[in-house]
């Protein structure tokens, strides 16, 4: 047996084109559309992750500002700028580009943001508003790893799926997929006999940040495979949490690090940008 690439890079571009039509046409309606993201300090990977982000919205045609801030601005004057967004009636989408420096609470900037114009779906109102399935905003990238399963035809309800990681991936998955009927295992850094609980997963979510650490006897023949990992090794290859190479003959489906999940988060990001556009005009909350 050999995987399917899901070719996150290739249904991504197709969302992305879907979300450009449909925006010049609530261009056409008079509806104006735009996102603010802020930057604080000169983080490499961080700058990258910016570009793309403004890349993706003049590609989509909405608006984008970025606010680069030095690294020494200090807590309030973050927080400061975060509430004058969140009145400007022509921002519809906050985000706040993480890390932030350390002298920078991350929790409470998060929590400082406007719930109907978190676009990243990190606010607690709105990760709790996902717990009860009446959720306004899904971060991105379990979105995203949503639709992807959704693109290639995966059926979710009565499969057992194995999410890796208990973070700002994990989590949400696990939710996201219980509430499409999945039976979902969650496991983290002390579960004890990984291999046996991975083997279990019709589907398999790995989102540890480890290199390579899931490798094919571990994975259930015929499994889906989701590999959120990104991994730079010391010689400068990029790699996911999952061994792709001998994975790959194991698994019926699998993403590609890079060009797998990746391009999706950013997908889902202009999704939920255009969908508190359009909140906003109805005045819905």
């Amino acid at each position: 047996m050999t995987a399917r690439i899901i070719d996150g890079k290739k249904i991504a571009q197709q969302l992305r084109a879907e979300l450009a039509r449909e925006v010049a046409g609530l261009h056409a309606g008079g509806m104006h559309l735009g996102l603010d993201v802020i930057l604080v300090g000169s983080d490499p990977a961080s700058e990258i992750y910016v570009r793309n982000k403004v890349h993706a919205c003049n590609e989509a045609g909405i608006t984008s500002n970025v606010h680069h801030l030095p690294a020494d601005t200090t807590q309030n004057d973050l927080l400061a700028l975060i509430q004058r967004l969140n009145s400007d009636y022509m921002v519809d989408g906050i985000l706040v580009q993480l890390p932030l420096p350390r002298h920078i609470n991350e929790v409470e900037v998060i929590a400082a943001i406007s719930p109907r114009k978190d676009v990243d779906g990190f606010h607690e109102t709105n990760i709790g508003r996902l717990m009860i399935g009446d959720r306004i905003f899904a971060p991105c990238t379990p979105f995203g790893i949503m639709k992807l399963l959704e693109v290639i035809g995966i059926e979710v309800e009565g499969k057992h799926a194995v999410v890796v990681g208990a973070g700002n991936v994990g989590k949400p998955i696990a939710i996201m997929l219980m509430q499409d009927r999945a039976t979902v295992t969650v496991c983290h850094s002390h579960t004890v006999d990984l291999p046996q609980h991975t083997r279990q997963g019709d589907i398999l979510v790995v989102a540890v940040g480890r290199p390579r650490m899931i490798t094919a006897d571990m994975v259930k023949p015929g499994a889906v495979v989701i590999d959120v990992g990104i991994n730079r090794l010391p010689d400068g290859q990029v790699c996911g949490d999952v061994d792709f190479d001998g994975v790959r003959k194991v698994a019926s489906w699998i993403t590609p690090v890079p060009g797998g999940v990746g391009p999706m988060t950013i997908a889902m990001l202009m999704r939920n940008t255009v969908d508190s556009a359009k909140r906003a005009a109805k005045n819905d909350t």
